[in-house]
C-alpha cells in the first residue's frame, strides 16, 4: 500500500493548476493528439477517455453517477469549457434504464453507446437488461467506477463509508458471463488504449458489450499528452460465408419441395430485410418470422406467411434457420419430420454462447445475414429460374395461403372489437390502423405482429430472447433519441411497464425532451409465470384458480397518473369503442404538443 499510496501523491495537484488538452484530429483510421509548442503537457485520464469514446464514434454517455464520478465529472466540465468532442452527457436515474437507452440507440442507427454506472452496486442494476444486450448481440462500452484502491491521502483516494463495503474480490465476475471483454484501467496512460481495444473486441463478429472499470485514482490521474493517442484499430471483417456451402445449399433448395425459412434477427440492417424480401420471392420461400426482434420481411408480402412455426414447419421438408435462436418448442409446436433436412445461417449458426443447444444441424453457414442470402439468391439463380413450374406452384399456393391468413386475422380482431372489453387482437388492430408507416414500434411483448401491420426496415423491434423485462420503455427513449423526427411506440405488459421504472423513465422523457407514446397491455398478470403454470398443471389445484397464483397484480395502480407527474398525457381506457378515439387523442400529444402520452389499456387476456 505504501507503494501505491506514493504513486499517486504525484496526481494530487489539483485539475485547475493542469494544462488544457489539446483538441483530437480524427481520420478514418487514424486519430491523434496534434502537439505544438503551446500544447500543453498534461491533461486527465478522464478526459482523454472521453475524447477516445468520441473518436471511436461514440455519441452519448448514460450516466447513472455516484461518488466515483468526479474525474468524470470534472472532465466533462472542462470538456465544455474548451469545446473539446466529447459524447453527449446524460443523466438516467436507473441503470436498467440506461442500458435499456443504450441499446435503443443502437437498434437505430448500428453506432455503439457508452453506459457508466456505479461501482459494483450499479453494476448490479445492469445485470437484467445486459444480458438482454449480450443475447441481442448489441455492442456497449459498460464503464463503472471501481471503489478506490488507496486508503491514506491519495488524490482520490477512499473518502465515504461507502468505499470499503462496496469493494468486491472481483467486481467484473459480476458480468464476465454476458460480456466479451473486461478490464480495469491499471494506469492513467492506458486510458485511449482501453477504448481502443473495447471498441475492437466489441464491434468483432458477432458483436457485445465489454466492461471496463475505472479506480478513481487512476482515472483522475495525469497523462502526459505524448502517452495518449487516440488510435481507432481495424475491427475483422464478419466472416464470408463458405461459396461451397452456399451451393451446396442452393441445391437443396431447388430439391426441396416444401422448403421454409424461420427467422427472428436477419433483419438488423435494411440490407438484410431486402435480401430475405428477394430472395422468398424470387423462389416462392415462404418466411415465419418467430418471436423475431426486427422486421424480417414486410407484412404485406406474399411470402410473409405468419408468426408461429405451425403447419409450414410440421410439413416441410428443409427448413432454413435464418438468424434464429430457437425455430421451434418441441414440446409447443408439431416439430418437423425425421427425414427433414434443416440449415442454420447467420454470423453465429450454433449460437456458441448458449450452453445448450440440441437442433439437428445438416449445413451450417456463417456470415452476415444479408450476404449469405445475396449469394444465395445469385447461386439459386444459376440453377433455377422463379417461372420453373415447381416454383411457379408453390408461390400460387402460398399466395392463397396468405390471403387466407390475413383473412382470418382481419375477421379474429374485427370481432373482437365488438365485444366491449379490450383484447390484445383488437388493441393490436387499432395501433396497426392508427399508427404511420415510418413510426418505430418497441414491443416488450403483448403487441401482436398479425393485427398490427409493419412494412419498413427498422420500424419493429422486440424484446431480446433473453426476456430481462422493463428493456422496452428505456429502448424506445433511445430510439427516440437516435430518431427525433420519428413518431415512437413502447408497447408493454404492465408487468414490463413496472419493471421499467416508470417515473425514472418518464422523468428522463421529460427532462430530454423525448416524447413517446407508451401503450400498456394492462391485463394485472404476469402473464408468462400464469401460462406456464397451466401449461404444466392444467388440471393441478394453481389451475383452479386459473393459475393466477404468484401472477396477481391486481388491485392496478393508475398508471395513467405516473405520466402525468412528469407533464406527460395519461387515459385508462377499457371499452373497446372508445379505444381508436384514445389512441388518435395520445398521438396527438405526441406529435402536436411533442409531449410524452400513456394508454393505460385494460385487457383481458
Amino acid at each position: 500500500m505504501t507503494a501505491l499510496r506514493t504513486r499517486y501523491h504525484c496526481y494530487r495537484k489539483s485539475w485547475h493548476e493542469r494544462s488544457t488538452p489539446a483538441h483530437c484530429k480524427s481520420g478514418n483510421a487514424t486519430m491523434s493528439t496534434a502537439q505544438t509548442s503551446s500544447t500543453p503537457r498534461e491533461t486527465s485520464a478522464a478526459e482523454v477517455l472521453l475524447r477516445a469514446l468520441r473518436a471511436h464514434g461514440i455519441d452519448y454517455f448514460f450516466a447513472n453517477p455516484g461518488t466515483d464520478f468526479a474525474p468524470i465529472v470534472e472532465a466533462f466540465a472542462r470538456s465544455r469549457k474548451q469545446g473539446a468532442a466529447v459524447p453527449r452527457p446524460m443523466v438516467i436515474p436507473h441503470e436498467n434504464a440506461a442500458v435499456s437507452m443504450a441499446h435503443g440507440v443502437y437498434m437505430v442507427t448500428g453506432r455503439p453507446q457508452a453506459v457508466m454506472v456505479h461501482t459494483t452496486v450499479g453494476t448490479g442494476n445492469t445485470l437484467n437488461t445486459l444480458i438482454n444486450a449480450s443475447r441481442d448481440h448489441v455492442p456497449m462500452l459498460l464503464l463503472a467506477g471501481r471503489t478506490p484502491i488507496t486508503e491514506g491521502d491519495a488524490h482520490g483516494g477512499r473518502s465515504r463509508h461507502i468505499h470499503w463495503a462496496q469493494e468486491m474480490f472481483d467486481q467484473a465476475g459480476l458480468v464476465r458471463e454476458v460480456v466479451k471483454w473486461d478490464y480495469e484501467l491499471r494506469t492513467p496512460d492506458q486510458s485511449a488504449d482501453v477504448v481502443a481495444r473495447a471498441m475492437e473486441i466489441m464491434m468483432a463478429s458477432p458483436r457485445g458489450p465489454a466492461y471496463l472499470m475505472l479506480p478513481r485514482e487512476v482515472v483522475g490521474g495525469a497523462v502526459r499528452l505524448s502517452n495518449a493517442p487516440l488510435v481507432q484499430r481495424a475491427v475483422p471483417a464478419t466472416p464470408y460465408p463458405d461459396p461451397r456451402a452456399v451451393e451446396t445449399l442452393a441445391e437443396m433448395i431447388v430439391a426441396a419441395e416444401r422448403p421454409v425459412i424461420v427467422a427472428a434477427n436477419s433483419g438488423r440492417t435494411a440490407e438484410g430485410v431486402t435480401a430475405l424480401s428477394s430472395l422468398a420471392e424470387h423462389f416462392a420461400l415462404p418466411v415465419i418470422s418467430y418471436n423475431h426482434r426486427h422486421l424480417c420481411i414486410p407484412w404485406s408480402s406474399p411470402m410473409c406467411q405468419g408468426f408461429r412455426p405451425g403447419a409450414l414447419v410440421k410439413d416441410a421438408d428443409l427448413i432454413l434457420v435464418l438468424d434464429c435462436d430457437v425455430p421451434w418448442i418441441n414440446q409447443l409446436d408439431q416439430p418437423p419430420s425425421a427425414d427433414c433436412r434443416v440449415a442454420h445461417l447467420g454470423e453465429d449458426p450454433s449460437f456458441a454462447r448458449y450452453p445448450m443447444r440440441s437442433y439437428r444441424s445438416d449445413i451450417a453457414i456463417a456470415g452476415d445475414t444479408a450476404v449469405i442470402l445475396n449469394a444465395l439468391d445469385g447461386a439459386l439463380g444459376r440453377l433455377t429460374t422463379p417461372a420453373e413450374p415447381k416454383i411457379a406452384e408453390r408461390r400460387k399456393r402460398l399466395t392463397a395461403r396468405s390471403a387466407k391468413l390475413r383473412g382470418e386475422w382481419a375477421e379474429t380482431s374485427a370481432a373482437a372489437g365488438k365485444a366491449g372489453v379490450i383484447t390484445p387482437e383488437w388493441l393490436s388492430r387499432c395501433l396497426g390502423a392508427a399508427l404511420p408507416k415510418d413510426a418505430i414500434v418497441v414491443n416488450e411483448y403483448p403487441l401482436m405482429p398479425e393485427h398490427c401491420p409493419r412494412e419498413l426496415p427498422g420500424s419493429y423491434f422486440g424484446l431480446s430472447p433473453a426476456g430481462g423485462l422493463g428493456w422496452g420503455f428505456g429502448a424506445a427513449l433511445g430510439a427516440r433519441l437516435a430518431a427525433p423526427d420519428r413518431l415512437v411506440v413502447a408497447t408493454l405488459g404492465d408487468g414490463a411497464y413496472v419493471f421499467a421504472n416508470p417515473t425514472a423513465c418518464h422523468w428522463i422523457s421529460a427532462k430530454q425532451d423525448l416524447p413517446i407514446l407508451i401503450v400498456v397491455f394492462n391485463n394485472e398478470l404476469y402473464g408468462a409465470v400464469r401460462r406456464a403454470t397451466l401449461s404444466m398443471y392444467e388440471d393441478g389445484v394453481a389451475a383452479e384458480e386459473d393459475g393466477r397464483l404468484l401472477a396477481d397484480l391486481s388491485p392496478s395502480p393508475a398508471f395513467e397518473k405516473l405520466v402525468e407527474a412528469s407533464g406527460g398525457y395519461g387515459e385508462c381506457v377499457s371499452n373497446s369503442a372508445e379505444l381508436p378515439a384514445a389512441i388518435e387523442r395520445a398521438l396527438a400529444v405526441v406529435t402536436r404538443e411533442k409531449r410524452q402520452a400513456l394508454l393505460n389499456v385494460i385487457c383481458r387476456y
